[in-house]
């Protein structure tokens, strides 16, 4: 995932802000790492540089 995504991306659940955490980084993209939610504290990881944004299922 390139930086500049960061930009344009929000929170699928409540539209609030994202925050990076980078676990890894290469020159061109975040490998490796998380977003997370400012409002609602929901975790998205990104893994092999794909942010993987779909809400969490829950079960009831």
């Amino acid at each position: 995932m390139r930086r500049t995504l960061l930009d344009i991306l929000c929170c699928p659940v409540c539209k609030g802000e994202l925050t990076l955490s980078v676990a890894e980084e290469n020159e061109r993209e975040i490998v490796e790492g998380t977003l997370t939610c400012v409002r609602c504290n929901v975790v998205y990881p990104i893994h092999e540089g794909i942010p993987n944004l779909l809400p969490q299922n829950t079960i009831e």
